[in-house]
C-alpha cells in the first residue's frame, strides 16, 4: 500500500504523525503513527499513574465540571513532571512530554483517541466494539478504517460513564442509551451491550474548531455571493427563514454561516438539544439546550420548555436548532406572528415538501400560519460528488381553494447541476413586498442595497477574510457605520480599515 497523504498532529503535547494510505482498487486506511512505550517505559508509567491517585487531590466536583479540565489536566502535568524528574533526571524534555501527555491520556481522557479528537480533518468518529478497528469519517477521504482498537469492553463502558458524569447524566446496563457532549464540545452517543448487539458502542460527532463562514461557503460554491446579499437582507431587516433539507446536507453549518448577518444591538435565543452553534463574540447572545431526565425521571428540560422560557426573555431573534415536533412548532409560528425574528432548521428535501411536512403530522401546522415564513432555503447534498449545495429558494404562497387556504411554493433560485450554479427560476410574488413594507424602500433600492451587499462579500472573498471572528468584525462595522464600510470597499481599501475595533 503506498502513502496518499501525512500530516502532523497533537494531542495535550504529544506529537503523533497520521498516515493515509491506500492504492489502486484499495480502501484508503487511516493510520496514526504515534510513538510506542517500551516494556520498562510501561512499568515507569504505570508506576507514576498509581502515585498521581495517591499525591494529587481531585475533588469529585472538579472531576464532574467540564469547565476546569483545563486546570485538572495542569495540575496532573505538574505534579507528573515532577515525579519523572526525580526518577529520570536525565530524561529529554521531548521524552518527558509525550509521557506526561500519554498519562493525561490515559487518567483524564480517552488513550489514543484523543488524537482523533484533535484532527481538524475528521467528522465522525466510531468505536463499534473492543477489539473491533476504530472507524473514522475524513473530510477528504471519506469513511477510512483506523489502525487504532480499544482492546475492551470495559474501557469503552468507562469512556461513557465518564461522558455522562461530566453532563450530570447517567449510562447503564438499566439505561443503556446516551446523548452527550464532551468537553470540546463534540457530541456524543453511546449504546450499550445487548442494545448494541455486537458490544459497547460510542459515536462522536466532531463540533468544527474553525467554523464555516459567508465567505467559505462562497468559495466552494454552496451559494454564491448574491443569494447571501439577499440572505444578509432578509436577515438585516428581520425576515423569518427556513432552512430545509436532509441529514448532513449541511443546515446547521449554513445557519452558522448566515448568523454574523444579525445587527450586534439585537438580543438573540438560540435553542438547541446539543449546542452546535458558534456566534461571532460581538453577537448579544444567550445560547439555551435542553437537558435530559435524569434516572428517576426528573429535570428534564424540553425544548418546548425553552422556546415558551425565550418569550419571556424579550429576544429579538429566536434560532431553533431543529423543529421536530407540533408543539414546538406551535410557539414558534406564535413567536414569527408576535414580532419576533425566527430563523429554524427543519427535515426536508424540497420547499414543497418543506410546506408538507409542516402541514401535515407529527407538526401539523394550521396552513394559514406559514404565511409568517419570508424565505425558505433548502440544503442538498451530492453524495457522489462530496459537495453540499443550495438547491433551492423560495417562499410560500397562500391561496384560497374552496374557502380553505393551502400553501404553494414559489421557486425563487434553483441549483442547476450541469454547470453548478444558483440560477433565477421565477420572479418574487412576496419577499420584496414584505422588505418594502417593513423597511419603507422601494423595490429599486431594495435591489441597490443588494447589490451593495453583494460588492463587500465579493470584497472579502478577493482578500480571504474568513475567519468568524474576522467576518463578525466587518459586520459589525458595517451596522456601525455603512458609509466608512462602503467607502473601503468601493476604493479596494486596506482590509484592516474594514475591521473596526
Amino acid at each position: 500500500m503506498a502513502t496518499v497523504e501525512k500530516y502532523p498532529i497533537e494531542a495535550d503535547g504529544v506529537q503523533a504523525e497520521v498516515e493515509i494510505i491506500g492504492g489502486k482498487g484499495l480502501a484508503n486506511m487511516y493510520q496514526l503513527n504515534a510513538p510506542e512505550l517500551s516494556k520498562p517505559t510501561l512499568a515507569l508509567v504505570d508506576e507514576i499513574r498509581h502515585e498521581l491517585i495517591t499525591e494529587v487531590k481531585v475533588s469529585a466536583a472538579e472531576i464532574l465540571d467540564p469547565k476546569v479540565m483545563g486546570t485538572l489536566k495542569k495540575k496532573f502535568s505538574d505534579k507528573a513532571s515532577e515525579l519523572l524528574k526525580q526518577k529520570m533526571p536525565l530524561m529529554n524534555e521531548d521524552t518527558k512530554t509525550f509521557l506526561i501527555g500519554t498519562l493525561v491520556h490515559d487518567m483524564l481522557g480517552f488513550g489514543k483517541v484523543e488524537f482523533l479528537l484533535n484532527d481538524g480533518h475528521l467528522e465522525e468518529i466510531v468505536i463499534n466494539s473492543s477489539g473491533e478497528p476504530i472507524r473514522i469519517y475524513h473530510k477528504k477521504y471519506g469513511w477510512m478504517l483506523t489502525n487504532i482498537v480499544v482492546d475492551s469492553e470495559d474501557k469503552i463502558q468507562n469512556f461513557s460513564q465518564m461522558i455522562a458524569r461530566r453532563v450530570g447524566r447517567q449510562i447503564s446496563v438499566l439505561n443503556p442509551l446516551l446523548d452527550a457532549h464532551l468537553v470540546t464540545g463534540d457530541r456524543a452517543n453511546a449504546v450499550f451491550y445487548p442494545i448494541a448487539n455486537k458490544g459497547n458502542t460510542i459515536t462522536i460527532r466532531k463540533f468544527a474548531r474553525d467554523p464555516w463562514t459567508i465567505i467559505d461557503l462562497i468559495n466552494n460554491k454552496t451559494a454564491d455571493s448574491y443569494s447571501f446579499a439577499l440572505f444578509w437582507l432578509a436577515i438585516q431587516y428581520e425576515m423569518n427563514i427556513l432552512i430545509s433539507g436532509g441529514t448532513a446536507s449541511g443546515k446547521t453549518s449554513f445557519l452558522n454561516a448566515l448568523t454574523p448577518f444579525i445587527p450586534p444591538n439585537h438580543r438573540l435565543i438560540s435553542i438547541e438539544d446539543t449546542r452546535e452553534l458558534q456566534l461571532p463574540s460581538y453577537l448579544y447572545w444567550c445560547p439555551l439546550t435542553t437537558r435530559q431526565p435524569n434516572p428517576e425521571g426528573k429535570g428534564e428540560v424540553t425544548m418546548l420548555d425553552l422556546l415558551v422560557n425565550s418569550l419571556r426573555m424579550r429576544p429579538d431573534r429566536i434560532i431553533l436548532g431543529e423543529m421536530r415536533r407540533k408543539k414546538e412548532a406551535e410557539v414558534l409560528f406564535e413567536a414569527m406572528h408576535t414580532g419576533h425574528s425566527v430563523m429554524a432548521t427543519v427535515h426536508a428535501d424540497s420547499i414543497n415538501e418543506t410546506i408538507q411536512r409542516l402541514v401535515n403530522p407529527p407538526i401539523e401546522l394550521p396552513p394559514n400560519l406559514l404565511g409568517a415564513v419570508n424565505l425558505n432555503v433548502v440544503m442538498f447534498r451530492d453524495r457522489r460528488r462530496g459537495i453540499r449545495r443550495v438547491f433551492q429558494i423560495g417562499e410560500f404562497i397562500a391561496a384560497e381553494e374552496s374557502g380553505n387556504v393551502t400553501i404553494k411554493p414559489n421557486i425563487l433560485y434553483r441549483w442547476k447541476p450541469a454547470n453548478d450554479t444558483l440560477v433565477q427560476h421565477s420572479s418574487s410574488l412576496r419577499l420584496f413586498e414584505d422588505l418594502s413594507r417593513h423597511t419603507g424602500l422601494s423595490q429599486s433600492e431594495i435591489l441597490k442595497d443588494v447589490k451593495t451587499k453583494k460588492s463587500i462579500l465579493d470584497y472579502l472573498v478577493k482578500h480571504n477574510i474568513r475567519s468568524l471572528e474576522e467576518v463578525g468584525k466587518i459586520m459589525n462595522a458595517f451596522y456601525i457605520n455603512p458609509d466608512e464600510v462602503i467607502n473601503v470597499v468601493e476604493k479596494n481599501g486596506k482590509p484592516e480599515l474594514l475591521r473596526g475595533p
